[in-house]
């Protein structure tokens, strides 16, 4: 059996692994160390889980995923989910589709501080789902909107899946979160001129709300200004280069402790909870991780990914032509699974073959990650549509589908223009 062979034959045992219920962490593992035992040797497999685990994971970098999750945990419970969706209303609510709109820019809120597009789809359908129907809204746009507004949280930083993406591809963490500001805050823009021209045409689906004074719109920035100026703080300091990725995370954290404290809504059992959470997601990541590591190697070791590289440098065919391809691959994975499981099995395959194309590492993780996190809210299994299923169990699965299934052009348009003007996504470093 040739070395592409046993590569093939791995990622057929990984997806059945994957269909048949155990975790991705430990299908990538078994894998992987199965295919590096058949391949080089059983001596090089154990020290690829012991020597070679333990130099990339007590490196000090590692320690940004906990601080970052740390941080979102401490001012998640501050209340602030609430005070962003109050004060959002208070500005867009006046308008045709303005309470939809309120859920676009709230989810672009948290998700600043949050990093986990099913955890910003879920605060979200907490929060907004009995205001939408109270002003009744479309149950489709409504339901679709939080599904859709929920992908922000993946790729406005500081975002999980980017801080994966840069210790995976040995990329900056820095230039990674910089580069994804624009094209986030593009997104946010695009999902409300989409909210606006579906209401324009049928103001039934999202009826206007009440006109809010001006002085009440400035008055309700008060609360969520502390938040928001903490965001500004982590990563404005990271782009001047005040500090490192990791001291930017572990301002994050203490940041958010310091604010918590002076908005007096932290207690000794919110800072337990936030804790337990930090280390359950953390693991998480970290297991992800390590599973992607002893996968990614064996990869390296029958040389797929390299020989895809080299059969797609082959081929007569326009370098775009193949990003796209890469790209439905992603758009694909995400529909199917969460962004950050598909990326990490998939990176280590596709990432050599586009960068061999004479494309940007930077401009292609921020790339990769807006288009698996589409991925998330499309047919056949968008992971945030059944998140958000879950808070409305009346409402035909269709029909969310059909409300989220509105911000896919808004998606398709922001890739158009990231490929046709990629200055958008360097221009800030």
């Amino acid at each position: 059996m040739t070395l592409i062979t046993l590569s093939f034959a791995g990622l057929i045992l990984l997806f059945v692994l994957m269909f048949l219920g155990m975790p991705i962490s430990f299908s990538m593992f078994i894998v992987g160390f199965l295919g590096l035992m058949l391949t080089v040797s059983p001596k090089a497999a154990f020290t690829v889980i012991t020597a070679d685990l333990w130099n990339e994971f007590s490196k000090y970098t590692m320690s940004v995923i906990p601080l970052y999750v740390l941080m979102g945990e401490i001012v998640f419970r501050t209340g602030v989910t609430e005070k962003l969706f109050r004060a959002a209303y208070k500005w867009v609510g006046q308008l045709k589709g303005g309470m939809a709109g309120t859920v676009v820019l709230a989810s672009a809120g948290f998700a600043a501080i949050c990093g986990s597009n099913s955890a910003t789809a879920a605060t979200m359908g907490t929060v907004a789902l009995p205001e939408l129907k109270k002003y009744g809204y479309d149950n489709a746009l409504s339901l679709g909107t939080i599904a859709a507004g929920g992908t922000l949280g993946v790729i406005m930083p500081p975002s999980t899946v980017l801080l994966v993406i840069a210790l995976q591809t040995e990329q900056s963490v820095r230039s990674l979160f910089i580069a994804s500001v624009i094209p986030a805050i593009i997104l946010t823009l695009l999902f409300l001129l989409t909210i606006l021209f579906i209401c324009q045409k049928n103001p039934q689906l999202g009826p206007a709300g009440p006109k809010t004074p001006i002085r009440d719109k400035l008055y309700s920035l008060k609360d969520v200004l502390p938040v928001l100026g903490l965001f500004a703080f982590v990563i404005g300091g990271l782009h001047l280069g005040w500090f490192t990725p990791t001291e930017s995370a572990a301002f994050g954290a203490f940041g958010a402790v310091v604010l918590s404290l002076l908005m007096r809504s932290l207690s000794l059992k919110m800072l337990e909870e936030a804790a337990l959470n930090t280390l359950k997601s953390s693991t998480m990541v970290i297991m992800l991780m390590v599973g992607a590591m002893v996968f990614g190697r064996f990869l390296a070791i029958t040389r797929l990914p390299y020989e895809i590289a080299a059969w797609t440098a082959k081929l007569d065919v326009d370098g775009v032509i193949i990003l796209l391809a890469v790209l439905a691959v992603f758009v694909i994975g995400g529909a199917v699974m969460d962004a950050l499981g598909f990326l990490i099995i998939s990176l280590p395959i596709f990432y050599p073959t586009i960068i061999s194309l004479g494309y940007d590492p930077v401009w292609l993780g921020v790339v990769l990650c807006i288009v698996t996190s589409a991925g998330a809210i499309t047919p056949p299994v968008g992971v945030n549509v059944f998140v958000v299923k879950g808070f409305a169990p009346e409402v035909p699965m269709g029909s969310i589908f059909k409300g989220a299934v509105y911000y896919l052009g808004a998606y398709a348009l922001l890739i158009t223009l990231l490929i046709c003007f990629p200055n958008i996504i360097t221009f800030l470093l």
